[in-house]
């Protein structure tokens, strides 16, 4: 959910990660496959359309998806259908692989092996990585830069991550596999570093890198002066070492991917439309660092949206994490106490706050509590004689 909201806010400092991420060299997405291309004309290959349909491909969908790879003179269909048929994927599977993830068939067969060879190393068996390739093809049909990627999945390993972990790095955070591996150490001594300096013990530091890493693998794709310049930002604004590790903590390391005008501008809102001083306005943060993530237009939208709804800026500044629920959500909740007679407005906010889970929770035992009779004047009394 944190990744989500902070997409929405749009910080500048992921705007400055997007493009890092374009200027490291990257060549264009064609280029990560190894394949041949003597592609001479615009007609399909006859013999590539005619081994899909053997498989139960539906040929619309790869023109539709991606076309390009049906006009290749060298194709490797049959190669690729028996990997996946090695690792027990059945017919059905093959198709919907091949549908999903086209340019699988233009890949050299020996580059997807010594894939499967990386990618068994984190699995426990064959059955759970035909499942990851059923859920990630892309992701494993992605093979540039494969002794780069075993070299990062050993340090990883090194490190002390579990392989379940690593696992789910090469299926949803590919990116970090691209750095040099020697870039992802250097990231790790920087956290390590700050840990340290922060006032953190040599003893607790391993379990604090390793779960910061497994909620947040994308702090590896952050410069060491972007961690820098923000230690040193949050310092200047008066928070300890011990509050800046909480902050780190509670955001999962985003806030190294943050932009420090969107952060010094957030900052500046919610100290007027809160009315409070530097030292109140940090214990707002710490309740609720999403202050620190959501841009101005955000925090502007919620708060305006609350108090359209009855609610006061002092219960807000109350419960501050109200805030991380949007207007949508924020009203439908509202609108569900109201039903029971429970007036938020007139309330205190946590009934309206925490997950999906924590409020329905909430909602069933307030709805029970309004159900339930004071007194029943016709159940009898236990009396003794």
């Amino acid at each position: 959910m944190l990744w989500k909201l902070l997409m929405r806010s749009q910080p500048c400092r992921l705007c400055s990660f997007r493009k890092m991420l374009s200027t490291q060299k990257y060549r264009p997405f064609l280029a990560c496959f190894t394949y041949t291309t003597g592609r001479q004309s615009n007609k399909e290959n006859k013999r590539t359309v005619e081994k899909l349909y053997k498989f139960s491909v539906d040929i619309r969908k790869i023109r539709r998806l991606k076309g390009w790879v049906l006009l290749e003179d060298e194709t490797y269909i049959e190669e690729i259908a028996n990997i996946l048929q090695e690792l027990g994927a059945n017919e059905t599977a093959i198709a919907s692989i091949l549908e999903r993830c086209p340019e699988a068939i233009v890949c050299s067969p020996t580059a997807v092996n010594t894939q499967r060879k990386l990618w068994q190393s984190v699995c426990k068996n064959e059955e759970e990585l035909i499942k990851l390739i059923e859920q990630f093809p892309e992701s494993f049909f992605t093979v540039k830069d494969q002794e780069n990627r075993k070299l990062n999945v050993q340090f990883f390993q090194e490190l002390g991550l579990k392989n379940v972990v690593i696992g789910r790095f090469l299926t949803t955070a590919s990116n970090i596999f691209h750095n040099p591996v020697e870039k992802n150490k250097q990231m790790i001594t920087i956290l390590q570093e700050s840990y340290l300096n922060l006032g953190g013990s040599e003893a607790n530091m391993k379990v604090w890198l390793l779960k910061l890493l497994s909620q947040n693998p994308f702090i590896l794709l952050n410069s060491p002066a972007a961690v820098k310049e923000t230690l040193e930002f949050l310092q200047e604004q008066g928070f300890t070492n011990f509050e800046i590790l909480q902050l780190l903590s509670k955001l999962k390391g985003f806030l190294f991917q943050l932009c420090l005008r969107n952060i010094q501008n957030s900052i500046s809102f919610s100290k007027n439309a809160f009315k409070c001083t530097d030292h109140d306005l940090k214990q707002l943060v710490l309740k609720c660092p999403a202050l620190l993530y959501y841009s101005v237009p955000v925090l502007e939208e919620r708060i305006q949206g609350l108090l359209k709804e009855g609610i006061s800026i002092a219960q807000i500044k109350e419960m501050p994490m109200v805030l991380e629920l949007t207007p949508q959500i924020a009203q439908y909740r509202i609108r569900k106490l109201n039903s029971l007679g429970y007036r938020i407005k007139d309330g205190h906010l946590a009934n309206l706050n925490g997950t999906k889970k924590e409020f329905e929770a909430n909602f069933g035992k307030i709805q029970a509590k309004k159900g339930r009779p004071l007194f029943n004047p016709v159940a009898p009394l236990n009396v003794e004689e």
